[in-house]
This record gives C-alpha cells, sequence and structure tokens, in this order.
C-alpha cells in the first residue's frame, strides 16, 4: 500500500504544474564535482572519470540516481571542460535523463589564489510510464488489482527541454569556496501544461588541514592525516537544506559524517556517514544516510556508491595548480 500511495504522489508531481520540482541529490559531494559545481571541471587537470549510484528511500521503492561524470584541463582552452550523463528514476513511472556539457576558464588573481568561472549548456527528458500507476477504479475488494483503469491517458507522456546552468570557484593551497547557480532560465518542463523548473543555488566550501606533525607522511604505509570541515548549502524552489560535515583523510583511507538539515521545515533530516578508500589511480567510496525525519521508520534511508578513476597526463600539466577538495 505504501509504494501504490508514493505512484500516485510521483504521478501528481509528474501532471499538475504549480509543483515545484526538485533536483536529484547526492551525499558523496565531491565524488560527483561537476554536479555540484561546473566550475570544478578540470579542478583535477590531468583526466578523470566519476561514477555514482545512489538509492534512497529503498523500502519504499522510491529513487534511484546514476550519474558518469568525465573532465579534463585543456592547455590552449586555459580551463576544463566537463561531461555529465544523469539519470534518475522515481518510483517504476518517473524518470529525468539529461546529458549537460561545462567549460570553466581559470584566471590566476594572485600568486596562490585562482578564480574558476564556468558555464554548462544540458539537454533533458522527463517521461512518465503511464502502465506503472494504479488507480482506485482498478481495485476488486476481493481479489486486489484486476480491472483496467477508465484514466484519461494524457497525449505526451515525454518532454525534451534545454537547460543553462552556471558556477564559480575560488580557491588557495588549502581553501575553497564556490557558488553555482543551475536552471538559469527556468526552462518548462511540464507534461500537460506549462511549468517552470525552479532556479537551484548551491553555495558550498571548506578547507583541508593538516594535523601530522611531519606535514609529507607519518609512516611508509599511511600519507598524513588531513581534516576536511565542509558547509553545503541548497535552495531551490523555496526548499532549502543545510549539509556540514567533516572528512578525515589518512591515505589510503577516507572516512567522513554529515548532517543534513532541511531548513524549510526547520527539522532534522539525515546523517550521512561515508567510507572510502582511494591511490593515485583509484578510489572507491560507499555512504548511507541514516534519514531522523519523520520517515525515519519506513524509507530505509539511502545507499550511495561511488566509483572514481584518475588518467596519468603530461608532466607540463602536472605542474598547473589543482583545487585541492576533498575526493568523496
Amino acid at each position: 500500500m505504501k509504494k501504490t500511495i508514493l505512484l500516485v504522489l510521483i504521478a501528481f508531481v509528474a501532471l499538475v504544474s504549480e509543483v515545484k520540482a526538485q533536483d536529484p541529490h547526492f551525499s558523496q559531494f565531491y565524488a560527483n564535482p561537476l554536479y555540484i559545481n561546473p566550475a570544478l571541471a578540470g579542478a583535477n587537470i590531468c583526466p578523470r572519470v566519476n561514477l555514482a549510484y545512489r538509492n534512497q528511500w529503498p523500502s519504499l521503492g522510491a529513487f534511484t540516481t546514476e550519474s558518469v561524470t568525465y573532465d579534463q584541463y585543456v592547455d590552449f582552452l586555459s580551463g576544463g571542460v566537463g561531461l555529465i550523463l544523469l539519470g534518475d528514476q522515481q518510483g517504476q513511472t518517473f524518470s529525468n535523463t539529461s546529458i549537460s556539457l561545462m567549460y570553466s576558464l581559470r584566471l590566476k588573481l594572485t600568486r596562490k589564489i585562482y578564480l574558476n568561472l564556468a558555464l554548462q549548456a544540458s539537454v533533458a527528458n522527463r517521461s512518465l510510464d503511464f502502465s506503472g500507476l494504479t488507480f482506485g477504479d482498478m481495485i476488486d475488494p476481493r481479489y486486489g488489482f484486476i480491472y483496467n483503469t477508465q484514466a484519461q491517458v494524457p497525449e505526451n507522456l515525454s518532454h525534451t527541454y534545454a537547460d543553462f546552468s552556471a558556477g564559480t570557484i575560488i580557491y588557495g593551497e588549502n581553501w575553497y569556496a564556490g557558488a553555482a547557480f543551475a536552471h538559469l532560465t527556468q526552462p518548462d518542463d511540464g507534461f500537460i501544461s506549462y511549468n517552470r523548473l525552479p532556479l537551484k543555488t548551491t553555495i558550498h566550501g571548506g578547507m583541508k588541514l593538516n594535523i601530522s606533525r611531519d606535514k609529507r607522511r607519518t609512516n611508509a604505509f599511511f600519507g598524513a592525516p588531513i581534516i576536511s570541515p565542509n558547509l553545503i548549502y541548497h535552495n531551490q524552489g523555496g526548499f532549502q537544506d543545510l549539509n556540514y560535515g567533516l572528512y578525515l583523510d589518512w591515505s589510503p583511507f577516507i572516512v567522513g559524517a554529515w548532517f543534513r538539515q532541511a531548513l524549510t521545515f526547520k527539522n532534522a533530516d539525515a546523517f550521512v556517514f561515508m567510507v572510502g578508500i582511494q591511490n593515485e589511480m583509484f578510489k572507491v567510496g560507499y555512504s548511507y544516510d541514516l534519514t531522523v525525519s519523520s520517515l525515519s521508520n519506513v524509507s530505509g534511508g539511502a545507499h550511495e556508491i561511488t566509483l572514481g578513476m584518475q588518467f596519468n597526463c603530461p608532466e607540463k600539466r602536472k605542474k598547473i595548480k589543482s583545487i585541492d577538495c576533498p575526493s568523496f
């Protein structure tokens, strides 16, 4: 019954024009850097690929999101380029897919401070599988769902639109602060009537602090322990949330804990716990969202798995200053 109610709610959100859509959410923010801010394209200078899978509220069969990203710094463009492939499935009926290209211009402000300015262009599609919905006239009091519905099927169950975003980040040797603005033109993403996709604002920042007495390494196996406090704020369609947390990076291992607060409703949403392992070429991370809101007894939290691959690049490009932000 819970899943049936959820499917009806998803259909309602998809079809009416007054409901404000929300973008998918990831908890391993910097394992998916281009999604949080297009200005992070080329941040690691050398080519890299990141993959992410998120299963949110699995007890309700609610939301699954996948993303694949690629980015690198390009010398003759004096900046980074990036690509995002994103798929978001809500229940078994409603899906979002998109492809995004971005460019991030890198500017040197002082000897140790840099500024990136980025633009992003996307093509997105929303679609609805009407056959996955259930209605009251399909129910037999004795045998359950055995009838065909008399509900009218909308003519257009797929909608494709263009979308544009921008971002900026300023950074030094061990700190960074940025802002991103998605859906600048607030495109129409409605099915049966006009619906403006609300602007999404992201503000984020953090730093990395080496807490080792030996700033290079502590022994032959572990790198120097580094703690990284971070803060991320989202605002979209009147909904606001604040995420703050801390990473401990003791290479090759990394652990992290975050707290997400829904500012709009003035209540706690979830604690996020993350573990990962990494080397110069690969990184793998897992995180779990422990829901503490009113959904805690029924949602099943959220599971997220990420995989990153870092490729080599010419020695000349390695000398360019990268953004020293977290890996997850």
